[in-house]
C-alpha cells in the first residue's frame, strides 16, 4: 500500500508551535495548494490543506515559515476522529509532513513583516546563493544532445 504526498504551496498564516504533555514539538499549519485548472468564472482556485509536522522539523518550520511562505512538503495522509465539546464525532484528515522544504529566501515570503530581519542596523541583508530559473542550465543552443552508449547507465 502507499499514502505518499507532494504539495507545493503557500501558508495561509504563521504556524502554530505547540508541545505535548511529553514534551515532543508539534507544529499545525495549513498550505493554500492552486489548483491546476480555472473555475467556470475564469477565476484560479485554491485547496486549503491542513498539515502537521513533528519533532525538529516542528520546531524548524514554526522557526522559518511564516504567512505567505512557499513551501514544499511531502508526508502522508492521516484521518482521525474525536467527540467533540458538543458531544458529536468530528472527522479530520491531514497530511502529516515528513520533509518540509523552504522554496524560498526567509526574506522573500509575502507576509514577512522585515526585510532586514537578523541584520545589524545600516547592514545589508547578506546575499544569497540561488539559482536563476529563467537561465536554462541544460540548453544546448538549439542543437542536438551527443550521446554515446558509454553515457547510458544501463
Amino acid at each position: 500500500m502507499i499514502n505518499r504526498v507532494v504539495l507545493v504551496g503557500r501558508l495561509t498564516k504563521d504556524p502554530e508551535l505547540k508541545y505535548t504533555q511529553t514534551g515532543v514539538a508539534v507544529t499545525r499549519f495549513t498550505l493554500a495548494v492552486n489548483r491546476t485548472f480555472s473555475s467556470a468564472s475564469g477565476e484560479r482556485e485554491a485547496d486549503f490543506i491542513n498539515c502537521v509536522t513533528w519533532r525538529k522539523q516542528a520546531e524548524n518550520t514554526a522557526n522559518f515559515l511564516r504567512k505567505g511562505s512557499l513551501t514544499g512538503i511531502e508526508g502522508r495522509i492521516q484521518t482521525s476522529s474525536f467527540d467533540g465539546q458538543d458531544g458529536k464525532r468530528v472527522f479530520m484528515t491531514e497530511v502529516v509532513a515528513d520533509s518540509v522544504q523552504f522554496l524560498e529566501p526567509r526574506n522573500a515570503s509575502a507576509g514577512s513583516g522585515t526585510s532586514n530581519q537578523g541584520t545589524q542596523p545600516n547592514q545589508q541583508p547578506t546575499q544569497q546563493n540561488y539559482t536563476r530559473t529563467d537561465n536554462d542550465p541544460f540548453s544546448t543552443g538549439g542543437g542536438p544532445i551527443e550521446v554515446s552508449d558509454d553515457d547510458l547507465p544501463f
